[in-house]
């Protein structure tokens, strides 16, 4: 990975660095990526009939309706009493 790529990508995080740090960086993303390439290595197939082959239909809890708490108790200290909860808004 090059310099100008590694400079661009700081500044899209808003990250500050060194030149010294910045040729670290560099060449540790480089590494990172060099071995990643070499999961291209492996011959890797999708198995349909081994995927989740430890899940037991057996094991799994059976479904069944709970009472739950009442409205009013869940309402009890929220600001609003329109029947919902009121967060802040995140986006604009």
């Amino acid at each position: 990975m090059d310099l100008e790529m590694v400079k661009y990508l700081a500044e899209l995080g808003k990250l500050e660095f060194t030149d010294e740090a910045l040729a670290k960086t560099a060449d540790e993303m480089t590494d990172i990526i060099e071995l990643m390439d070499t999961i291209k290595d492996f011959g890797l197939e999708y198995d349909a009939l081994k995927d989740n082959h430890n899940v037991f239909l057996n094991d799994l809890r059976k479904d069944e309706k709970l009472p739950s708490m009442s409205t009013e108790k869940v309402l009890q200290n929220a600001v609003n009493s329109d029947n919902c909860f009121v967060v802040p808004k995140v986006v604009e």
